[in-house]
């Protein structure tokens, strides 16, 4: 028994120093190096870019709406996730979490939409301690809008899907940038980068 509540300790310390020194990291983490030229190129191909963001009212976690025409003079990361509590959409959206001071030090104010409901909401923000403002989009109006919701046939068979996707939306209600590919590991931290690049009058 003691030998057993050595080992259990062991590996609790193991687990501690591999997360702590970055080598372990949450499912759907996955380092990916190519990531920053796969998400740029992807972004050079975006129609959205320069055009008016469109507007929307949505609920959010606490069942409270969020109109984007409100939040003018402001930055605006929003950001399209597939759905709550799996593995890249948990680390999106930690690695949002752990940089929000970091926006909201840019006067930026950080969005998820997905189509999950605002009690769905509510428990992954629970479940992972998150300090970010989730919005609920049931019937995809809002994905539609921002090409974040594809529709597909093969034969008979019809495919729907969320593409996993990022805008920087300007303090005048301009789409700034687009991300229209994802990849979660490192996202947020890229998302910052390109915004400091913006405010600095980088594009």
């Amino acid at each position: 028994m003691e030998k057993m509540r050595l080992t259990d300790m062991y590996n609790t310390a193991l687990f501690i120093v591999l997360t702590v020194a970055g080598l372990l990291v949450l499912p759907g983490c996955q380092r990916t190096p190519s990531a920053m030229s796969m998400e740029t190129a992807a972004a050079g191909r975006s129609e959205f870019a320069g055009q008016p963001a469109p507007d929307f009212t949505l609920m959010n976690q606490d069942s409270q709406p969020v109109a984007l025409s409100q939040e003018r003079g402001k930055w605006v990361v929003l950001y399209f996730y597939p759905k709550d509590d799996t593995p890249g959409c948990a680390c999106e959206a930690n690695e949002f979490t752990e940089l929000l001071t970091q926006f909201r030090n840019m006067n930026a104010l950080v969005l998820g939409i997905s189509a999950d409901s605002p009690k769905s909401h509510r428990l992954f923000i629970e479940k992972y301690n998150l300090s970010l403002t989730l919005l609920s989009d049931p019937n995809h109006a809002v994905m539609k809008r921002y090409g974040a919701w594809v529709e597909s046939s093969l034969g008979d068979k019809k495919t729907e899907r969320v593409i996993r996707s990022t805008f920087i939306i300007g303090p005048q209600g301009t789409v700034r940038y687009h991300f229209p590919e994802v990849i979660p590991q490192g996202h947020a931290e890229r998302v910052r980068e390109k915004l400091a690049e913006l405010q600095r009058g980088g594009m």
